[in-house]
């Protein structure tokens, strides 16, 4: 999931809040049940993140868009991340019931991870091609997604949301210039991949401005009266403030600031970059592994995978090498059948129909929330990767798979199968929706994202397609190992990159060898790991956990073990931290026995 997952790391990880001052929650920590305490944590971060809100279809702050590049936001975020920190020593275990004691090892990760980000300088490179804000603003600005334009006072809230996000892009730049002044730059090959974005929101034309679309769609309940002011509202938006600052932001990224990028690939050629990669790795992983650890383990992941893919190459037949094969698959055009975007979806709804016997044999928990596999919008489809966008708390609006169809007469579809389980089912839309329906968590585990445990559960639903029905075709198994082969791949190339000295050039050139993807698409993928230091590494070190959390209850458990119970035990917590996920595992095989 970038999903939010499809989510920005200053907009998504600072997850802070204008909290009580510390002298007022010293003076009623005393009596605050614990559970009161996780209810302010939550509601306290959606006061200072307010897309969090948004996201989650609380419609409370939908007028908001925080500077979070700000001085004052970040001393905000720092006190509440701290205040709750310190709250939380106040606790005994011994008065908390287990779900209580989990919640409290839960937020006391959150608030460490957080106030450690906010040290870092990361923020002098506020945007990239695949992960910021102003790629999330797109997405809602389409009319289609999480931000809603129902009534005159939805149209008006977005207009304010959209200033706060202009002085984000303006304060983005500020700190760009800073970074320029710092050595915290990106690479060259980020920085054009960024301009086309930029000048995608420069169209002169506003009745063809992507901002303009709510307008096209307006609900005919809103009065013709605000329905004209509206308009004129909106259209002035766009060419006073929309196209000036999207123009001006894409002559920096073109002239100053591609003049200072780059041309190295990692974190390791930034001041204090080899530390902030080692932070990354304890984000993302939430482990203690080393970049060597990781890195020698993903070689070794991929070979083993590799020798599964021999197998494969010889039950169809194929005689040429490995590598050979990867181009077989890359360019056949037995596996690219489809000449519109509304094919590929029909297919994907195809997979989801032929799996529905066999779902309840593996889960006894499932989802009451409604899911849409849809294409990814066309401003951002040449830069995006499939994703998964959560449905609302309340259920009213529908998990989405986004998938990019740029060009559907060569869309491949060998790895299709894969793709769904890992971002729809029962991959992220399981995991997420169970999360956010659960009646036993509190609030604040709702909207919670560690990468390894969501990743890591979505890669491991890969490997149950023959369970649920699918991978009757080796070339759709092979894509299941595909797709796992680019997750080990990445545990290499990220460490590569950002610890090892490894080139952008010398990264795509592993990957050719090693997987079966497009070139294109291992350049996109490549440039990703630049962008995003450690967050390759999750989907592969939280799959591995699983899959030895599921081996360790088989074999302890014996005939006693039940799969279905055992999904339920993983998927009921939400996401948390590797270590809790193994320390509940290993009480539930201890009471099982």
């Amino acid at each position: 999931m970038k999903k939010f997952l499809s989510i920005t790391l200053l907009t998504c990880l600072l997850i802070a809040c204008k909290t009580e001052t510390k002298e007022t929650q010293e003076n009623t920590q005393d009596v605050l049940p614990f559970t009161q305490l996780l209810d302010n944590y939550y509601e306290d971060g959606l006061k200072l993140n307010p897309l969090n809100a948004t996201m989650a279809g609380d419609n409370r702050y939908n007028d908001q868009f925080p500077d979070v590049l700000s001085a004052a936001y970040k001393t905000q975020a720092k006190e509440h991340f701290t205040n709750y920190q310190e709250a939380l020593s106040s606790y005994d275990d011994a008065s908390l019931s287990d779900s209580e004691k989990l919640s409290k090892a839960i937020l006391t990760w959150d608030c460490d991870v957080n106030l450690q980000l906010l040290e870092s300088k990361k923020d002098l490179m506020p945007m990239d091609q695949m992960w910021s804000p102003h790629l999330m603003i797109g997405q809602l600005a389409s009319g289609a997604s999480a931000q809603p334009f129902k009534t005159a006072s939805d149209y008006r809230n977005w207009a304010k949301r959209v200033d706060g996000y202009l002085t984000w892009l303006s304060s983005a730049e500020k700190n760009m210039r800073q970074g320029i002044e710092e050595g915290y730059v990106l690479p060259k090959s980020l920085i054009k991949k960024v301009i086309p974005q930029m000048q995608a929101m420069t169209v002169a034309d506003v009745e063809q401005h992507h901002f303009y679309q709510p307008i096209v769609n307006m609900p005919d309940a809103i009065s013709a009266e605000d329905r004209q002011a509206i308009t004129a509202e909106y259209k002035a938006m766009i060419t006073e403030k929309i196209i000036p600052a999207h123009q001006r932001m894409a002559d920096f990224f073109a002239g100053d600031y591609m003049k200072a990028g780059r041309d190295s690939s990692g974190f390791s050629d930034l001041p204090n970059g080899s530390e902030y990669y080692d932070f990354a790795i304890k984000y993302f992983t939430t482990t203690t592994m080393s970049a060597n650890e990781i890195h020698e383990l993903g070689l070794s992941e991929v070979a083993r995978i590799r020798s599964e893919m021999e197998k494969v190459k010889k039950q169809v037949g194929f005689t040429g090498d490995l590598k050979a094969f990867f181009d077989h698959v890359r360019t056949s055009k037995d596996l690219m059948p489809f000449t519109t975007p509304e094919e590929v979806i029909a297919n994907f709804n195809k997979m989801h129909e032929t799996m529905k016997p066999t779902v309840n044999e593996l889960f006894s928990l499932q989802p009451k929330t409604p899911f849409e596999v849809r294409q990814t919008e066309a401003f951002r489809e040449k830069s995006a990767s499939a994703e998964y966008n959560p449905g609302s708390l309340d259920g009213t609006r529908p998990g989405i798979f986004y998938t990019p169809i740029p060009d559907a007469s060569k869309y491949n579809v060998y790895s299709d199968e894969s793709l769904f389980l890992h971002e729809a089912i029962p991959g992220h839309h399981f995991q997420i929706s169970l999360t956010q329906e659960s009646d036993e968590l509190p609030q604040f585990r709702k909207t919670l994202w560690y990468s390894a445990y969501g990743e890591g559960w979505a890669l491991y639903t890969e490997s149950l397609g023959k369970e649920l029905g699918l991978y009757t075709d080796p070339y759709q198994y092979f894509g299941m190992l595909g797709a796992e082969m680019h997750r080990a791949v990445r545990l290499v190339v990220d460490t590569g990159i950002h610890t090892k000295g490894w080139s952008r050039e010398k990264a795509i050139a592993y990957c050719l060898d090693n997987e079966a993807e497009s070139k294109a698409g291992i350049i996109s993928e490549i440039e990703r790991y630049m962008a995003m230091p450690g967050q390759a590494l999750s989907y592969k070190i939280g799959q591995l956990k699983i899959r030895e959390l599921r081996a360790k209850a088989e074999k302890e458990l014996g005939d006693a073990f039940d799969i279905r119970e055992f999904h339920r035990e993983v998927l009921e917590t939400g996401c948390i931290p590797l270590a809790l996920l193994e320390d509940k595992i290993d009480n539930w095989i201890a009471t099982s026995k």
